[in-house]
């Protein structure tokens, strides 16, 4: 089984960038230990064509020092944003069909959504609100 490549705020603000996005981002900790999900960070990409990438990592669960390592936050969570509301993609793409958001995505994944998003052409949705096929 393969390793997956841990992701780290800058190394996500980097392939946002890269791909022509506005980015912004934050990171941080929950300070409370009974919180069921720890904040590690976040990053939001504007893209010229009007789509954005809202991008967050959680450590689901805690790990004993001596696995953390390579371990955390290999999997991110993905939301598309569009006018400023969730939005799904057109029809015809592998990503957000039927929701607005991706759960679970490896680096290899988000570069494929990233790549997917910048070169969308927003008129789509459009032609396809027309059809009757968003």
């Amino acid at each position: 089984m393969e390793q997956l490549q841990p992701m780290t705020e800058e190394s996500v603000k980097e392939i946002l960038e890269s791909a022509g996005a506005r980015v912004m981002s934050r990171g941080g900790r929950t300070e409370n230990y009974s919180a069921p999900r720890e904040f590690s960070f976040e990053v939001k990409g504007a893209f010229p064509n009007g789509l954005m990438l809202h991008v967050v990592a959680r450590q689901y669960d805690y790990r004993d020092p001596w696995e953390a390592s390579g371990r955390v936050n290999e999997m991110v969570d993905v939301v598309l944003m569009r006018g400023g509301t969730f939005s799904e993609l057109p029809k015809g793409y592998d990503w957000f069909q039927g929701k607005d958001e991706e759960t679970g995505v490896d680096e290899s994944g988000l570069k494929a959504i990233v790549a997917c998003v910048k070169g969308l052409n927003p008129k789509l949705f459009k032609l396809q609100q027309l059809t009757g096929d968003l």
